[in-house]
C-alpha cells in the first residue's frame, strides 16, 4: 500500500468521496480495504441487522493485523524508524525501533506467548507504563490471534481485577516498577494483589524495567528477559477472520460498570488506518506524535494500529507533559522534529495556564498538524494552541469519536477541509450522522441542534459489550430506530459543520427549561481569569435544580465575591439570567478520567451534598482532587 492510494489531497476529492461512501458505502469501503493485504478476500462486503445489533464486514475475509503493520513493510522500510520511544527522564537513553528491530522483537515475544500456552481466542491483560514492551506485547498478543485487554497502568488493584475477570484472561503481562514524573509506582505488588480476586490469570509475565527487586511468585511469575533469550525471531501470523477478535477495551466508567468493547479484526485496521492517514495528512518521511496513553482508545488507533499500518513513524512518550518542567512537550517536539502533535484540551489548559517562556523557546516550526482529542476544546485554549503552538501555521484538526467508534469520526483534514474553533466540522467518508429530536425523529433542517446519532454501520465500529450483548444493544441501540445513538449531544451550523455540545445527560431542567451545561461552561471559560468549569445541576426546592460552577482559576488569580459577581452576569450576558448559576466554586482541578473525560456523576454527588458511594476514583486521572472539591464545598 502507498499512502497516496488512500490519502485524499483536496476539498473536492473529500466532497466526492464523502458523496461515494454515502451513495454506495460497501463499494466504497472495498475500495479501501483492497489497499491492505489479505491472506484470503471476503465474500461479502457488510451484512448487518439492526434489530439483533449485528454487523458484520468483510465475511469470510482472513488476514492478521500484524502483517498489515510490520511484515508488508520489510521489502521498502525495514530500516525506517517504526516506533521512537522517549523515556520519563530526559535524560535518559531513548529508544529507535526499525520496522525490522520491531517486526523480529514482536516475533520473539510471539514465539514466548506460544511457548507458554497462549492460543487463538485466548485473552490476555496487559498493565504496563508507555514503554516499547507495550507495543511489542500488543503485537505479538494478535500476532497469535489471542484478545489483548489493556488496561491503563494508574488504575487500581479492584480495578484491574474486575477487568480481567469479566473477561477471564489467561495471562498478565506487566512490569515490576514504572516511571511516573518524579514517582516510582511498583506495578507488581498491584498486580500481585489484583490477582487475589482474578483466579483465571494462570502465568505472569513481568518485564524488569527498573533495577528494583522483583516479587516474584513461583509457579505463576516469569521474567520476559529470560523468556526472549534463545527465542527465534521468526513467528508465523495466526490467521484470522475479519470478524475475530482483536481485543477488548474497557470504558473507563465515568457513568457505571465499565464496558468491555470488542474490536475486531479487518474492519476496525481499516478504519484506525484510513482516519490516520486523511486526517492528520500523514506524509513519507514524518514524525507523528499522539501524547495519550496505549491504554485508551486513542493510544491503540492513533499510535499502535492506524500509523503503523500506515507505515508511519510513530513516536512514544513514557512520562508527562510537566516534568521535569511543563516545557516538556515541547521539548519533544523540538528534540524529534515532530511533524503532527495529537494531544488532549485538557494538557492544553493545564500548560496555557503555565509560562508563556516555556512553549516560546522552542523550535516548533517543523510542526504540520496540531489536533485535539477527548472532549471538545473551547474557544480559549483553541486560540491558544493556534497562536502560540502552530504560530498561526498549523491547521487544528478537532476529533471527535469513542471508544465504540474505533476511530475518528468527525475532524476536519489537515489543510484540506476548512476548520472552525470549538467545531469538529464534518464527518469523515463513510460516516453518517443524524441530528435528533427530543421526539426521535430526525432533523433535516441545515442548520440544527438535538442528539447525535449514526445512521449506517461503519467499518470500524465496536460488535458488542464482551459477554453483554443485551447491554450493548440497549445503550447504543435502542434510544432510535435503526440508528447507533453516540450519547452526546450537538449543533449544526449553515455549512454543515458540527459541533459536540456535551453528553446528553449533561442537561439540566431548571425552572422548567432545559438547559445544556457545555454553552454554560463555555460563556464562563470566556473570563480572562477562568481556566475551565464544569457545570452540573443539584435538587433545588422551588426550581427542581439549580446550576452549581465548579471553577478553575488560573494560578495567580484569587477567588472573591467579585469574580462569582462578575462570572454569574458574564452568564446572564451571553446565555441569559435563567442560566445563571446558583452556586460558584472555585477548586484546583476537576475529576477527570484518564482520557480527559469529567467524571460529573462526582461532581452533582458533591454539589448534592450526597457523599455516599462516590465509587472507585482510584481510576480517576486525579484521584486526589475529589477529597480537594469535598473539603472546599461552599
Amino acid at each position: 500500500m502507498t499512502i497516496s492510494n488512500l490519502q485524499l489531497n483536496s476539498k473536492e476529492e473529500y466532497l466526492s468521496h464523502y458523496q461515494q461512501s454515502v451513495e454506495h458505502p460497501e463499494d466504497f469501503w472495498a475500495g479501501v480495504a483492497e489497499q491492505f493485504v489479505w491472506k484470503k478476500k471476503w465474500d461479502k462486503v457488510l451484512d448487518y441487522d439492526w434489530e439483533n445489533a449485528r454487523f458484520e464486514w468483510f465475511k469470510g475475509a482472513q488476514l492478521n493485523i500484524t502483517e498489515n503493520c510490520l511484515d508488508r513493510h520489510l521489502k521498502n522500510r525495514a530500516e525506517q524508524a517504526a516506533i521512537v520511544w522517549e523515556p520519563n527522564d530526559p535524560n535518559a537513553k531513548n529508544r529507535i525501533l526499525s520496522y525490522k528491530e520491531l517486526h523480529q522483537e514482536v516475533c520473539r515475544f510471539s514465539n514466548v506467548l506460544r511457548d507458554q500456552g497462549i492460543k487463538k481466542g485466548d485473552r490476555i491483560c496487559l498493565y504496563m507504563p508507555m514503554i516499547p514492551e507495550l507495543a511489542i506485547a500488543q503485537l505479538a498478543s494478535a500476532r497469535v490471534g489471542a484478545v489483548h485487554s489493556i488496561v491503563f497502568a494508574g488504575f487500581s488493584a479492584t480495578a484491574i481485577a474486575s477487568r480481567i475477570e469479566d473477561s477471564k484472561c489467561k495471562m498478565l503481562i506487566t512490569v515490576n516498577e514504572m516511571y511516573r514524573g518524579a514517582k516510582t509506582i511498583n506495578l507488581k505488588s498491584i498486580c500481585d494483589e489484583a490477582l487475589k480476586a482474578a483466579p483465571s490469570v494462570e502465568k505472569v509475565i513481568v518485564y524488569e524495567h527498573t533495577d528494583a527487586e522483583t516479587n516474584i511468585e513461583a509457579g505463576r511469575d516469569l521474567l520476559w528477559k529470560e523468556l526472549v533469550n534463545d527465542v527465534s525471531d521468526h513467528a508465523e501470523a495466526e490467521s484470522m477472520d475479519a470478524e475475530d477478535l482483536l481485543f477488548i477495551l474497557y470504558t473507563s466508567g465515568s457513568t457505571g460498570k465499565p464496558k468491555g468493547m470488542v474490536h475486531h479484526c479487518g474492519g476496525y485496521m481499516i478504519g484506525a488506518t484510513y482516519t490516520f492517514l486523511n486526517v492528520f495528512q500523514y506524509k513519507e518521511g514524518d514524525i507523528y506524535w499522539c501524547t495519550a496513553d496505549i491504554g485508551w482508545i486513542t493510544g491503540h488507533s492513533y499510535i499502535i494500529y492506524g500509523p503503523l499500518a500506515a507505515g508511519a513513524t510513530t513516536l512514544m512518550f513514557e512520562g508527562v507533559p510537566t516534568y521535569p518542567d511543563a516545557g516538556r512537550f515541547w521539548e519533544i517536539v523540538e528534540k524529534y522534529k515532530v511533524n503532527q502533535f495529537y494531544t488532549a484540551p485538557t494538557a492544553i489548559r493545564a500548560l496555557q495556564k503555565c509560562s508563556l517562556s516555556l512553549v516560546e523557546s522552542k523550535d516548533l516550526s517543523s510542526l504540520k498538524t496540531l489536533g485535539t482529542v477527548g472532549e471538545p476544546i473551547n474557544e480559549e485554549a483553541w486560540q491558544w494552541y493556534k497562536k502560540y503552538v502552530g504560530h498561526n501555521q498549523c491547521p487544528i484538526v478537532d476529533t471527535w469519536w469513542q471508544t465504540e467508534t474505533g476511530g475518528i469520526m468527525i475532524s476536519s483534514l489537515a489543510g484540506i477541509t476548512d476548520e472552525k474553533a470549538t467545531y469538529a466540522t464534518l464527518p469523515l467518508p463513510g460516516v453518517q450522522l443524524a441530528i435528533m429530536d427530543q421526539d426521535g425523529h430526525e432533523i433535516k433542517s441545515q442548520e440544527a441542534e438535538g442528539r447525535l446519532a449514526i445512521k449506517f454501520p461503519w467499518p470500524h465500529m465496536a460488535r458488542t459489550i464482551y459477554g453483554n450483548h443485551d447491554r450493548y444493544k440497549q445503550v447504543y441501540f435502542s434510544a432510535f430506530e435503526k440508528m447507533y445513538f453516540s450519547g452526546d449531544g450537538a449543533l449544526r451550523d449553515k455549512k454543515g459543520f458540527y459541533r459536540i455540545t456535551g453528553r446528553v445527560d449533561d442537561v439540566v431542567i431548571v425552572s422548567g427549561h432545559n438547559l445544556g451545561t457545555a454553552p454554560i461552561e463555555d460563556a464562563i471559560d470566556e473570563h480572562e481569569n477562568v481556566v475551565e468549569t464544569a457545570i452540573v445541576g443539584f435538587p433545588h426546592e422551588i426550581k427542581g435544580n439549580a446550576l452549581h460552577a465548579f471553577v478553575i482559576l488560573h494560578d495567580d488569580v484569587v477567588a472573591s465575591e467579585r469574580l462569582v459577581q462578575e462570572i454569574k452576569e458574564l452568564v446572564s450576558s451571553t446565555i441569559g439570567p435563567i442560566a445563571k448559576p446558583d452556586k460558584i466554586q472555585f477548586v484546583s482541578g476537576l475529576p477527570k478520567t484518564r482520557s480527559g473525560k469529567i467524571m460529573r456523576r462526582i461532581l452533582r454527588k458533591i454539589a448534592s451534598n450526597d457523599l455516599s458511594n462516590l465509587g472507585d476514583t482510584s481510576t480517576l486521572l486525579n484521584p486526589e482532587v475529589v477529597e480537594d472539591l469535598i473539603n472546599s464545598k461552599v
